[in-house]
């Protein structure tokens, strides 16, 4: 797919550091449920807001309060303004803030197309996207260490299509923060700027982030295992996707249609498990639907694949503020996350009735989660090589409960958001609807052929969907 005919010009290179003065110097260690995330590339949400207006409009009226809002939000989030350490062994690695540490701030114009970019309907080359989000250091940058690295944690982008939109994008390291704290961020933020801080301080001081890594309870001796796993693992190659013809879009799952698949799924589960009732929420439900469209459109060239029994995995990440056992702030700044990795056999997700057993695999890793959150952490670093090592094992990040929609700079809500860096993962990507109370939105990058596939399959599979799943629409 030719790219968009897209030209950047660069207006402003800036750093925004919290108020002088705001914030000491500070050290934060690592817990467990951070030092996983040093293995990840870091995530690249894009907004694209509605803006009618010129470059300088935007310069001339809003660009002033987007830098003194950061900065006054810099100052309740500092840890994104500080930088990750990475010393010598048997040093550990750490975040630094220390006063006068900032964010890169880009101000940018473009000449693409906003109302394509920020469509719904269209497929759309992964290069047209690369530039509306400032880049950073992949996993694989962290490599050869023989002295003191630092690196930052996160970078912001805005990009202005005259007389349309802009765009802000991000590049975050999630060893600082989940995506839960970061939404926290952002909401913030955007609160600051719609009010200023005088008037939404009362509101901040009733929730202020919460820092203190002691929160965090390491009762089974799991970090010396996994800084053990990660020096271990840092010195092998990481699997980055060549996203060379590579096209992106947007699927989107609706209430109705997760109902159809819902009770479907119930028509059959009893007849291949007996009386086991399956967890079939809209999240299962939608991930079960991904994993056979997405394995199928993987696999449409393999010579006899459904012969085979050999396993597939799906990742997904899933919140541990309600599974840990014991209180832990929801304004915490750090990750508090659990890896859930469900299992099915290739036979059977791609037999007639592979969603169901999507569905069993997904919910069944889901309840022990519920059951006990951080069994097989000590695991966590070592099977995330299965991910790496294989094309045809499937993760899918971000989540529908975080509600980015709502996320009101002054500007109403975002027009459309993408995650970038499923580009170079190969991972799938979720959100909740923007228009479908209820919905979740799937992006997706894949090349183009294997997208076209995997439109017939997820298209024409809702159409046909209480009769059968068909094993091959492509």
């Amino acid at each position: 797919m030719a790219p968009l005919q897209q030209k950047i010009k660069v207006l402003e290179c800036c750093q925004v550091s919290p108020p002088s003065g705001s914030v000491p110097s500070t050290i934060l260690p690592l817990t467990f449920l951070d030092i996983p995330w040093l293995l990840f590339s870091p995530s690249q949400p894009l907004f694209f807001y509605d803006f009618p207006h010129t470059t300088s409009h935007f310069k001339q009226t809003i660009l002033s309060n987007f830098k003194t809002s950061l900065s006054f939000t810099l100052q309740y989030f500092f840890p994104l303004a500080g930088n990750l350490i990475i010393p010598p062994q048997p040093a550990l690695p750490h975040l630094s803030y220390t006063s006068g540490d900032s964010v890169s701030l880009t101000i940018a114009e473009s000449t693409a197309d906003f109302n394509q970019l920020s469509g719904y309907n269209q497929i759309r080359g992964v290069q047209d996207f690369h530039q509306l989000v400032p880049q950073m250091p992949k996993n694989c940058d962290l490599l050869g260490i023989d002295q003191e690295s630092r690196y930052s944690l996160l970078a912001v982008q805005i990009t202005i299509f005259p007389e349309c939109g802009i765009s802000i994008g991000f590049s975050l390291c999630h060893v600082a923060a989940d995506e839960r704290t970061f939404n926290n961020f952002l909401k913030v933020w955007a609160a600051i700027f719609r009010t200023g801080l005088e008037l939404y301080l009362p509101a901040l001081n009733k929730n202020l982030p919460y820092y203190d890594r002691s929160v965090i309870r390491d009762t089974n001796g799991l970090e010396p295992i996994l800084w053990k796993q990660w020096w271990n693992q840092i010195c092998l190659p990481k699997l980055l996707v060549d996203n060379f013809d590579m096209v992106r879009s947007t699927f989107v799952m609706g209430r109705p249609d997760m109902e159809v698949i819902k009770g479907w799924i119930m028509s059959r589960s009893e007849k291949l498990f007996g009386s086991v009732q399956l967890l079939l929420s809209p999240y299962v439900i939608t991930c079960s639907y991904i994993w056979v469209c997405w394995l199928k459109a993987n696999m449409q060239h393999i010579e006899d694949p459904i012969e085979k029994t050999e396993p597939h995995y799906f990742g997904f990440i899933a919140g541990g503020i309600t599974r840990l056992g014991y209180s832990v702030p929801v304004t915490y700044v750090g990750n508090c996350i659990a890896f859930g990795r469900a299992m099915a056999r290739r036979n059977e997700l791609l037999g007639e009735n592979g969603i169901v057993f999507a569905a069993k695999a997904i919910g069944d890793t889901i309840n022990e989660l519920d059951r006990n959150v951080l069994g097989g952490v000590e695991n966590w670093i070592s099977d995330w090589k299965v991910f790496c090592g294989s094309g045809l094992h499937i993760t899918v990040t971000g989540s529908p409960k975080v509600d980015l929609y709502s996320l009101d700079f002054g500007l109403g809500g975002p027009r459309k958001i993408e995650e970038i860096s499923i580009d170079n993962t190969g991972s799938v990507s979720l959100c909740e609807s923007r228009e479908m109370v209820g919905g979740i939105e799937i992006g997706l990058a894949l090349p183009l052929a294997k997208m076209e596939a995997f439109r017939v399959l997820y298209n024409e599979g809702l159409k046909i969907f209480p009769k059968t799943l068909p094993r091959d629409m492509g």
